[in-house]
């Protein structure tokens, strides 16, 4: 165990890694094998492992057994408490826990008070502490599943986690005797997971990531340019999550509950509303894989059994206010990124809420077209939502446990992971006996340096022709339709509801032409050939430019100082 304050290493030749992902709500571990990701089961046969603990008489419960002490040992039974980690207590929500384990106040900080052995008082357990308990668990089940014992670990992290919550992390996995090799975002470990599958191409697109957890939504614009990752806009959300569809659930069936049995409403008492809380998880998660789930709980409220069932129309109403609230949050996003939905080229629906298929649907109505969304219900190759932070995590562990520790520092250290970027658009207008016409090259918040080569059609019938480097961005051309024509007043009568709707206005994405960089010209072209044009952005922001005959000798080559 490394002492504290100090972090935990391993000799490269030692190390067995996994990627991790500890949610507020669930986590999930995964290795590589044979260079493919694969999700580790735990005892249970769970790869999604709820993150509670509960104690009985001594013995620890982890995952899905802990989650079923929530009915009658609340008091003793840990939730939620991930996002508690390096958090004064006066700084957090402790909402989540109210039907289990309580947070407390201990130095300022985030402690419980369980009975956590067989005999005595309640122990006062810090956040740190229920943290390493939670990861030594999943590092014995990641261990069992692998037939060695796992020593090194990349975790994912949200994007708003501070410094101090990070340390916290580290500290409490170097305290299950786990090294951190490296901590990712969580959206970029969710870009990874399918960037990596063989079939993918790495281009330069946008992407929003929405990750949408049990208890908090987290979502991200993230610009993928040549392989590289940078986030352009984030938001976090705790009032459209899980619980909140379960929430919508559990009133559903409270209400119907109520309707039989008058007066008596299983939300006030903590067993009752624990198991609704709990079979209504259940029908939620039956809505996303059917039309129709049944709700069956033995002694709900005061010894009365109750039955009920639902379908996925109804479901969907009840929570259209939840999910209109996930649309707004993405929507929210990709203005916050200074886009516009039809810049966006995929969206990724990660976590476990994301198999909802009307959130799915909702993406396929918000987004054109041309935008892939990336989820079960649109998309029958998309990875599961619940494993994309796991598996990219494990791939990026099986590309650096190789590294002395000290050089996966220095990779990952700001001043190597924190370039400058392009802010506009780099393409080229060629001016030749057929027009003019815009080609983009290197595309906006691209990370430099950066180099790019487009080949451009020249004068059909050969010739000179003007090559124009230019600045540039995309902008949202608004048409509006054609006004229809009046009708005659015998077509105006009140029965006649079979016109079409009135259409929309259209919206497409065009370049727009900012400032020219430089000119080239490149004369004498052969009949059908094409112009190779090469820009080259350095680090200090200077760009080079080649242009030249495909095939051809010589060319142009010219420089632009750095601003």
């Amino acid at each position: 165990m490394a002492a504290n304050g100090e972090r935990k290493t391993v000799a490269p030749d030692q190390r067995c890694a996994i990627g991790l992902s500890f949610g507020n709500s669930y986590s999930s571990v995964a290795c590589t094998i044979d260079d493919s990701a694969v999700v580790i089961a735990n005892e249970d046969g769970d790869r999604q492992i709820p993150s509670i603990l509960s104690y009985v008489e001594g013995e620890e419960y982890t995952g899905t057994q802990a989650k079923a002490f929530l009915v009658r040992n609340a008091e003793n039974t840990l939730v939620s408490f991930r996002d508690f980690l390096g958090k004064d207590f006066k700084s957090i929500d402790p909402t989540h826990c109210h039907a289990a384990a309580h947070p407390q106040e201990a130095s300022g900080s985030v402690a419980f008070s369980v009975k956590d052995k067989a005999e005595g008082e309640a122990s006062t357990l810090s956040v740190s502490e229920v943290a390493t308990r939670h990861i030594r668990r999943l590092v014995q089940s990641a261990s069992d599943y692998i037939g060695k014992q796992v020593t090194s670990a990349v975790l994912t992290i949200p994007t708003n986690f501070t410094d101090k919550q990070c340390e916290a992390l580290i500290q409490a996995a170097n305290n299950a005797d786990l090294e951190v090799l490296q901590l990712i975002k969580e959206p970029v470990a969710d870009v990874l997971a399918y960037d990596a599958r063989p079939e993918a191409t790495i281009e330069d697109k946008n992407i929003v990531v929405a990750d949408l957890g049990g208890t908090r939504s987290d979502v991200a614009v993230v610009a993928s340019r040549g392989g590289l990752y940078t986030i352009l806009a984030t938001a976090h959300d705790y009032e459209f999550a899980g619980v909140h569809l379960d929430k919508v659930l559990m009133d559903h069936f409270a209400k119907e509950f109520m309707k039989k049995n008058k007066d008596v409403d299983p939300r006030e008492n903590a067993r009752s509303l624990a198991k609704l809380k709990a079979e209504s998880e259940s029908a939620k998660k039956a809505l996303s894989i059917g039309t129709n789930a049944s709700f069956s709980v033995e002694s709900l409220a005061e010894g009365i059994d109750f039955q009920s069932t639902i379908n996925r129309l109804r479901y969907e109403t009840v929570a259209r206010n939840v999910l209109g609230g996930i649309n707004r949050l993405i929507e929210g996003v990709v203005k916050s990124a200074g886009l516009d939905v039809l810049d966006i080229d995929e969206v990724i629906l990660a976590g476990g809420t994301s198999h909802t298929p009307r959130i799915a649907a909702n993406m396929r109505n918000i987004f054109p077209e041309s935008t892939q969304i990336q989820a079960p219900s649109t998309n029958p190759s998309s990875i599961n939502p619940s494993e994309l932070q796991a598996r990219g995590a494990a791939l990026q562990a099986s590309l650096i446990q190789e590294y002395e520790a000290d050089d996966v520092d220095q990779s990952t250290h700001p001043a190597v992971t924190t370039v400058a970027h392009i802010t506009n658009a780099i393409g080229v207008v060629s001016v030749g006996n057929d027009g003019e016409g815009f080609s983009p090259i290197i595309a906006p918040e691209t990370a430099v340096p950066a180099r790019r080569t487009i080949h451009i059609n020249g004068p059909k019938e050969g010739g000179d022709v003007l090559i124009k480097v230019i600045e540039g961005n995309t902008h949202i051309k608004v048409t509006k339709p054609e006004p229809k024509a009046a009708k005659d007043e015998k077509d105006e009568d009140d029965s006649d509801f079979s016109e079409e709707e009135e259409e929309e206005d259209k919206r497409e994405k065009v370049w727009k032409s900012g400032e020219t960089l430089a000119e080239a010209a490149v004369r004498g072209l052969k009949k059908g050939s094409k112009v190779e044009v090469t820009v080259n952005v350095a680090a200090d922001l200077g760009v080079t430019i080649t242009a030249r005959e495909v095939g051809g000798k010589g060319g142009v080559r010219g420089n632009i100082a750095a601003p």
